[in-house]
C-alpha cells in the first residue's frame, strides 16, 4: 500500500470553520413528559384547554354569595345556614339559594350561586351554622376558569430548555407528550487490527490491545448531548471500512472515528472517504491532532481523530463537541473552562498550536493549580489522570511556572480530585487510600519527587528513605511549603522465583549467581534502589554479568515468575504472599508520608490524615512484611 501525505496543514480557526459547514441535522422528537427535562422545546405549545377548568376555592373555608356578608364584623358576625360540604375533585350536587354556605377545600368546585370564599379562619363553626366574622367582596379567594393559563394562550416558547417548572406546566395543560429538538445520533468507530472489543479475549503476544477510545469518545458524546452508537472495531481494510461506515451512515447524524487518519500506509480511511463522498480537511497545524481529518461520507458529516487515548479527546473536546453541543441546543457547562495557576514551566519548540494535557489540583487558598502531564498522548494512565488542556498558541514557546492559565476542562462536572499524593506506589498506601471518597495517586519517579514538591503541586507525597528531601530533612519553619511527616513505615522485599531456583537454603547471592536474567524493576521506582544498594554493599563483583529486565510496575516482576516468563525477579513480601511465590527476603525499605502543612485543611487531606491515623495500625499488621516506625524525637 502507498503512503499517504498530509495536504497543507490548516489551522485551527480554518478547521473550525469547516467543521461548522458540516450542518449536522437532526430531527424533532416526540418525548414523554418523563424525558423532557434537559431538552430544548422545539415548537410553541399553546394551551389546549383552561387551567382551572372551572371557577374553585383558593382556600379552605365557605363558599358564599359575596352580597350576603356585607356588614359582618368581629361584634356582629353574619350567620348563614351550612347546607353541604365539599372536597377538591367533587361535583357540586346543589345550587346555593340566599344566606347560605357551603363549607369547602382548597380546590373544591365553587358550587353554583356563590361568589366568593371566607377563609376559615375568619369564620366560627356553629350547630349547622357558620358564623362570618369578615365581608367579602365577589371573587375573594376564587381562582376563576382559565385564570392560570386559558385556552389558546402561548404557553412555553420554541428553544426552552426544559427544566421541573416547565414538565410542571406541560403537565397541567394535559400534555403527555413534547416536540422537543433532536439529539445529533452519533456512531462512533475505533479503527485498527490491533484493538479488541472489552470484554473479548486479549493476545497481548500477538500485539492486541483493548479499544479505549470507542468508550471514552462516546461517553463524551452523550455528556456534549449526543446519542452515541458504538460499533465494533474495524482493522484497516478498505472494503471492511466501507461497509462498516456504509451502514452506520444510514442511521447517523454524525460519523465519528479513531484511527486510520495519519500519513501512514495502513492509514486507509482518507481513500475511503474520498471514493464515497469529499475529504474536506485532512491535517491541522496543532499537536496533538495533526491528523484530523473532516468529510462527508456516505451522505453522512464524518470527523476523524487521532489514535491515541489523550490526543483523540483533546481534539474531540477541541472541535467535536462545540458542533455537538451546537446540534443538541446544549449550553457549555459550568467550569467546562477554568482558571489556574500553572505550576511548572511548559516549554515547546514548533510552529503549531499545542493542547497541553493538565490535571488540576486546589492549593491550600482553594485556588486552582494545573500541573502538566509528561506519559505521552499514547498513554492511556494519562487519559484517566487528565482534567483538561491548555492551549499553547503557535508563537508560544514556554509558559512560565506561576503563570495564570486557561484550562479546557474534559468533564466540567467532575470534583478536582483531593488529596492529590505523588510519589513511589505501594500497597498499603493503596489500601488506604481506597478508603477516602476522591483522591488521586500520580505514581512519580523517585527522582522526580522533589521536583513535584518545589513547583508546589502535591497535597501528600510518599518517598523512599534517602530518596528525597521531604523524606530526608526536618521541615524548615522559616519555609512557606514545609512539609510534615504523618507517617513512616518499613516494607520486606527480596527474591522470588521457582521452587528449583530457591530451594536448599541457599542465600541472594547464590541464586542472582546461578541466573543470567533477573527479572527487576525500572529505576524509576524506588524498590529497584534497594535492591541496587544491596547489590552495592553485598556483592563483590556487583551483578553486571546478569541481565536485568527495567519492569514498570511494582508487582511486574513477581507477576513474571508467576506466569512462568522468568525464573527470578524482585518483589515485596506482601506480593510474594498474595502470588504464593517461594520468597527469600533481603532487606526493608523505610517509606515516608509527608504533607504540605499549607493544605492540611482541605477536606481530602483531612480524610486521609484520620484514616491514615486510625487505620494504618491494622493494615501493617494485615500486610506482611510491614512495620511501622516509630517518629524521632526532635
Amino acid at each position: 500500500m502507498t503512503r499517504h501525505e498530509f495536504r497543507e496543514l490548516a489551522s485551527p480557526d480554518t478547521a473550525r470553520e469547516i467543521l461548522a459547514e458540516l450542518d449536522v441535522d437532526t430531527d424533532i422528537e416526540e418525548v414523554s413528559l418523563g424525558q423532557a427535562s434537559g431538552r430544548r422545546l422545539a415548537t410553541r405549545i399553546d394551551a389546549d384547554i383552561d387551567v382551572p377548568g372551572f371557577d374553585r376555592a383558593a382556600m379552605d373555608g365557605y363558599a358564599v354569595r359575596a352580597a350576603d356578608t356585607f356588614g359582618a364584623s368581629e361584634a356582629k358576625p353574619t350567620r348563614l345556614a351550612v347546607v353541604d360540604s365539599m372536597a377538591a375533585g367533587e361535583s357540586p350536587t346543589i345550587e346555593i339559594d340566599r344566606e347560605a354556605a357551603v363549607q369547602v377545600a382548597t380546590g373544591a368546585t365553587l358550587p353554583p350561586g356563590t361568589n366568593a370564599v371566607v377563609p376559615v379562619e375568619r369564620t366560627t363553626s356553629l350547630d349547622g351554622e357558620v358564623a362570618i366574622a369578615t365581608p367579602v367582596a365577589p371573587g375573594d379567594h376564587v381562582q376563576y376558569r382559565g385564570a392560570d393559563i386559558a385556552a389558546g394562550d402561548r404557553a412555553l416558547s420554541p428553544g426552552t430548555r426544559l427544566g421541573a417548572r416547565h414538565v410542571a406546566l406541560l403537565s397541567a395543560i394535559g400534555r403527555e407528550f413534547v416536540p422537543v429538538r433532536g439529539r445529533p445520533r452519533v456512531a462512533v468507530l475505533s479503527t485498527g487490527g490491533e484493538l479488541v472489543d472489552p470484554g473479548e479475549p486479549l493476545d497481548p503476544a500477538a500485539g492486541e490491545i483493548y479499544d479505549v477510545n470507542g468508550v471514552a469518545i462516546s461517553a463524551a458524546i452523550e455528556a456534549a448531548g449526543g446519542v452515541p452508537k458504538r460499533l465494533h472495531t474495524a482493522p484497516d481494510d478498505p472494503a471492511e471500512l466501507r461497509e462498516t461506515l456504509s451502514a452506520a451512515a444510514a442511521s447517523a447524524d454524525l460519523l465519528v472515528t479513531s484511527g486510520s487518519t495519519s500519513a501512514g500506509s495502513v492509514d486507509v480511511l482518507p481513500d475511503v472517504i474520498e471514493e464515497h463522498g469529499e475529504l474536506l480537511l485532512h491535517g491541522v497545524a496543532m499537536k496533538p491532532g495533526r491528523p484530523l481529518l473532516v468529510g462527508r461520507a456516505f451522505d453522512t458529516p464524518l470527523v476523524g481523530l487521532p489514535g491515541y487515548p489523550v490526543s483523540a479527546m483533546a481534539v474531540f473536546r477541541t472541535f467535536v463537541a462545540p458542533i455537538i453541543r451546537k446540534t443538541a441546543h446544549v449550553d457549555e457547562p459550568d467550569r467546562a473552562t477554568v482558571s489556574a495557576r500553572l505550576g511548572s514551566r511548559i516549554r515547546y519548540d514548533g510552529g503549531r498550536m499545542r493542547l497541553v494535557p493538565v490535571g488540576l489540583v486546589e492549593d491550600g487558598n482553594g485556588s486552582d493549580v494545573a500541573y502538566p502531564l509528561s506519559r505521552g498522548s499514547g498513554a492511556t494512565t494519562s487519559l484517566a489522570e487528565t482534567d483538561g488542556v491548555v492551549r499553547m498558541s503557535p508563537g508560544t514557546n514556554t509558559l512560565s511556572r506561576g503563570r495564570d492559565v486557561t484550562v479546557e476542562r474534559f468533564d466540567a462536572s467532575a470534583p478536582i480530585p483531593s488529596p492529590l499524593v505523588v510519589g513511589d506506589p505501594d500497597p498499603l498506601l493503596s489500601g488506604l487510600l481506597d478508603d477516602v471518597e476522591e483522591p488521586r495517586f500520580l505514581r512519580v519517579p523517585v527522582r522526580d519527587i522533589d521536583r513535584w514538591v518545589e513547583n508546589g503541586v502535591p497535597d501528600v507525597v510518599v518517598a523512599p528513605r534517602g530518596l528525597s528531601g521531604v523524606s530526608t530533612v526536618a521541615p524548615d519553619p522559616e519555609d512557606t511549603a514545609s512539609w510534615e511527616t504523618l507517617a513512616r513505615f518499613t516494607r520486606e522485599w527480596g527474591l522470588v522465583g521457582e521452587a528449583s531456583t530457591m530451594e536448599g537454603g541457599r542465600s541472594g547471592v547464590d541464586i542472582l549467581d546461578s541466573v543470567e536474567h533477573l527479572a527487576s524493576l525500572a529505576g524509576s521506582l524506588g524498590l529497584r534502589h534497594a535492591f541496587d544498594d544491596w547489590v552495592a554493599a553485598t556483592m563483590q563483583d556487583g551483578n553486571d554479568a546478569i541481565t536485568q529486565d527495567g519492569l514498570p510496575g511494582l508487582e511486574s516482576a513477581a507477576r513474571a515468575v508467576h506466569e512462568g516468563r522468568t525464573r527470578v525477579g524482585l518483589a515485596l513480601s506482601t506480593t510474594a504472599d498474595r502470588l504464593s511465590l517461594d520468597y527469600l527476603p533481603l532487606g526493608s525499605q523505610e517509606l515516608v508520608v509527608a504533607v504540605d502543612s499549607a493544605r492540611r485543611e482541605k477536606p481530602g487531606v483531612r480524610d486521609f490524615e484520620s484514616i491514615l491515623a486510625d487505620r494504618l495500625g491494622r493494615r501493617l499488621a494485615d500486610l506482611p512484611g510491614y512495620a511501622e516506625v516509630e517518629s524521632e524525637e526532635p
